[in-house]
């Protein structure tokens, strides 16, 4: 069976759909056939992720985070208000826990003005306005317009969107091969030949770049990241609060944040995972999947490349609840460990890494040559910049406009 479109998009989280909207938007008579090998959209790292909308501040102003993560969090809201979808405007704070932690939040004041977002130092006193449980040592820095929105209730309002303009959805397709040069096989054998494709298949876009010559530095290295919720009546906080970041690594640390619907959870973890969809058991197990990573991870713990020794320990201690919300008391004033019982449903995090130079990517990765473009890495804030990183995304590599349009 063969199916012929101007585009096919792999994957359809929020980035495939941002994709597939942008490409509308600039070319509405065009055909578009994206794929999926799930029954339905975002059910792995776009419906999984904490729901934050990031206001733009822990990013380098040289990034392509800097550059999309505020107009991001503005055209994400405009989304959900013309959609009728909850957005929860409750700020976040970040806290220092000790003495030397004060220099970073003067780093994240330093970004938050250089990428043009509205930051602010506050004191102690003035924090016990915003958040009375946040607890610093001197100052912390406020972001107002940091929000949580419903991820899932996002993607499928969307998903819906797009399929009344047009698009055409193939569930339970995964991608299985290269077929020419514009031509793909699924799983199911149907061939669908396309003018363009455009992959964003997350945890799988480095083995389907390589099959068109991209991505050869880079592998997937999956992170497990999981959060306690609340389970009392009245939630302990009414803001996100969040540490101090290591600004040498991709990952925030242990925090709370408070949903769309108001409730809390703290988290994540960032548990080094040993196959690609590792979420429960051995669900998921692929022993090539399994095989590979273990050998990265062997890797990158004997070099001790970007920390990952200390790294990968620290966090497979968060497994334990109770090391877990220790993690999590730093920042507050007052916390009882029984507040805290359930474990939520876990995510992956499809990090890149770089096999030369032994990192952690910490930006966006595209690739791209005449008929197809690579999603290398789009890990968080993905979710909040997917509108205008999309938009850039067809501007740039689809429509050859310059990098500064």
């Amino acid at each position: 069976m063969k199916q012929k479109t101007d585009f096919l998009i792999i994957g359809s989280g929020i980035v495939g759909m941002a994709l597939a909207s942008e490409l509308l938007a600039s070319m509405p008579s065009l055909s578009i056939i994206l794929i999926d090998k799930e029954d339905d959209v975002a059910l792995h790292a776009s419906g999984r992720n904490s729901g934050v909308l990031h206001a733009g501040f822990y990013y380098a102003a040289d990034s392509l985070k800097a550059r999309f993560t505020r107009e991001g969090n503005q055209a994400m809201r405009t989304f959900c208000r013309e959609n009728n979808l909850p957005v929860n405007a409750c700020g976040k704070v970040v806290v220092a826990t000790r003495e030397e932690e004060v220099e970073g939040l003067l780093e994240l004041e330093k970004r938050g003005h250089h990428n043009s977002v509205a930051v602010s130092l506050v004191d102690e006193v003035e924090l016990a306005e915003i958040e009375p449980n946040a607890r610093t040592v001197h100052r912390a820095l406020y972001s107002p317009s940091t929000a949580s929105i419903d991820p899932t209730q996002v993607c499928l309002c969307l998903r819906d969107l797009l399929r009344r303009q047009g698009v055409v959805f193939h569930f339970q397709q995964a991608y299985r091969r290269r077929k020419g040069d514009n031509a793909i096989e699924t799983s199911s054998g149907l061939v669908i030949e396309f003018g363009s494709l455009i992959n964003a298949a997350g945890l799988y876009a480095d083995r389907i770049a390589k099959e068109f010559g991209h991505g050869l530095q880079y592998r997937i290295l999956p992170f497990k990241g999981i959060y306690l919720a609340y389970s009392g009546s009245t939630p302990p906080l009414r803001t996100n609060v969040y540490p101090v970041p290591d600004l040498r690594n991709p990952f925030l640390g242990v925090h709370f944040t408070l949903t769309c619907d108001g409730r809390v959870k703290i988290g994540p973890t960032a548990i080094p995972a040993l196959w690609r969809e590792n979420y429960h058991g051995l669900e998921g197990f692929k022993l090539d999947e399994f095989l590979e990573i273990i050998v990265q991870e062997v890797r990158l713990f004997r070099a001790d490349a970007f920390g990952f020794r200390a790294l990968a320990l620290e966090e497979v201690k968060k497994i334990r609840r109770r090391y877990l919300i220790a993690s999590a008391a730093r920042l507050v004033k007052r916390l009882e460990p029984d507040w805290f019982r359930h474990w939520t449903r876990p995510g992956i995090r499809a990090q890149l890494l770089d096999m030369e130079k032994m990192k952690l990517v910490q930006d966006f990765v595209i690739e791209a040559d005449h008929n197809s473009v690579h999603i290398l890495n789009a890990v968080s804030p993905a979710f909040t910049c997917a509108f205008p990183f999309a938009a850039w995304v067809i501007r740039k590599y689809v429509l050859g406009g310059r990098d500064d349009d």
